[in-house]
């Protein structure tokens, strides 16, 4: 195999909310905890998705 060919090996992946280590359970998680902490932050209101202006809620 050439040097071309091999792929890094992937970095372990960081809970976006605390920043630990990801467990597979609560992937992209660390805990039901972050996971909780992030469903909050998406019914709140805090995380937001943003659209174009032009975009109408019912076109009819």
């Amino acid at each position: 195999m050439t040097d071309e060919a091999r792929t890094p090996p992937a970095a372990p992946r960081a809970c976006p909310i605390c920043g630990k280590p990801v467990e597979q359970a609560f992937r992209p998680f660390c805990s039901p905890r972050c996971r909780d902490v992030d469903l909050n932050r998406w019914l709140t209101g805090r995380y937001v998705v943003s659209g174009r202006e032009d975009d109408e809620e019912d076109p009819e």
